[in-house]
């Protein structure tokens, strides 16, 4: 028989009610993602805020799902990518670095975007997947995405050159040249909406020229697929100067973000700094200013407006776009209604007198990553 320890315990009181050990589990509040529109974050300190970020923030929308792209031909053969020179480097983020490459059977150039990353195997699958389908684009107006090599641990997209680089900090006070460069943006955003991709990232140094002053959208797709596989709190996703006030506060629209609407405000705001000449939000807030003081401009404050030396039909078309009420936005297609888009100059490869775009920025600004 074991033996009884020398301080036996007290019987307890009969009356004396058992103590109950407190319980400090709370139930956690259910989300209900479909409301979900992750926020970004402002850029760590060790490093400042570039505006060539394209990386996307992702949405659980509808507007993420997408179908095949209308197209009228086949995919061209990818140039194997032992025939691709690098030529020299024309642009680079957080994201990657982009190369003018040189494909010696033909002669032919195109930029080869370097993404940076360890993916994982599933995740490249999907990137590829995602890459063959828009390898189906055929639009004029969108820069166009030959192909995909996964080599020695790199994930590299070749894509189409564009020569005379991006339209960041261009200005162009000329409205019908104005006009010429939003309605062929407008055509490449109708395509895309029409094929169910969102852009999410639509500002300047996006929208690329070449010398045939032809205008086309880049970056339609890779940013959006590698957002998929990102933290979406990551802060090097989005580029909060363009985005819609929805879409940084999602309490201005009951957490709903129309993506479709969203790129529309982006269109507007990016052709207004066009005609202005700088970040339509004053002299005080830029698009590399303070990140808090942006981001309540952009929610808080009346949407910019062209100024009153504007046309008429250019301060409509500009309202049409900057709507708080995404509801009230015009949709792409309508836009290319407007009167504004009516006094647009010829055909990009038709003549013209001078250049109201201003000269090419430097190589370094062709291609934002």
């Amino acid at each position: 028989m074991r033996p009884s320890s020398g301080n036996p315990s007290p019987p307890s009181a009969p009356n004396r009610p058992q103590r109950r050990r407190p319980d400090l589990t709370l139930p956690l509040p259910h989300r209900d993602h479909s409301l979900a529109v992750p926020l970004p974050l402002p850029p760590p300190p060790s490093s400042a805020p570039s505006s060539t970020t394209t990386t996307t923030t992702t949405s659980s929308s509808s507007s993420n799902h997408h179908h095949s792209l209308p197209s009228h031909h086949h995919p061209v053969p990818i140039p194997n990518p032992s025939d691709l020179d690098r030529i020299r480097r024309i642009g680079s983020g957080s994201g990657g670095t982009v190369y003018m490459v040189l494909h010696r059977p033909t002669g032919r150039p195109y930029a080869l975007k370097v993404i940076y990353g360890n993916h994982e195997e599933s995740v490249r699958r999907q990137i590829c997947r995602e890459i063959e389908i828009l390898r189906t684009a055929d639009n004029p107006f969108v820069v166009r995405c030959h192909g995909m090599f996964d080599r020695a641990g790199e994930i590299q997209v070749l894509l189409e050159y564009m020569d005379g680089g991006s339209l960041e900090g261009r200005r162009i006070p000329d409205e019908p040249t104005l006009a010429s460069v939003a309605r062929q943006v407008l055509l490449g955003l109708a395509y895309l909406h029409r094929g169910r991709i969102v852009h999410r990232d639509i500002k300047p140094s996006n929208l690329l020229i070449n010398s045939r002053r032809e205008v086309k959208i880049a970056d339609f797709g890779v940013s959006r697929i590698l957002a998929q596989t990102m933290d979406p709190c990551n802060s090097s996703v989005g580029t909060i100067a363009y985005m819609s006030p929805e879409r940084i506060n999602t309490d201005l629209n009951h957490g709903i973000y129309d993506g479709f609407a969203g790129d529309i405000w982006s269109l507007g705001l990016s052709i207004l700094e066009f005609y202005l000449g700088r970040f339509p939000y004053g002299n005080d807030i830029g698009r590399q200013g303070d990140w808090a003081s942006l981001m309540c401009a952009i929610c808080y404050s009346q949407p910019p407006e062209a100024p009153p030396t504007a046309s008429a039909d250019f301060r409509s078309f500009i309202k049409c776009c900057l709507q708080m009420d995404p509801a009230k936005r015009w949709t792409a297609p309508r836009l290319l209604g407007h009167p504004f888009i009516a006094q647009a100059v010829p055909h990009p490869q038709q003549p013209s007198q001078g250049n109201p775009m201003g000269p090419p920025p430097p190589p370094q600004h062709a291609h934002s990553v």
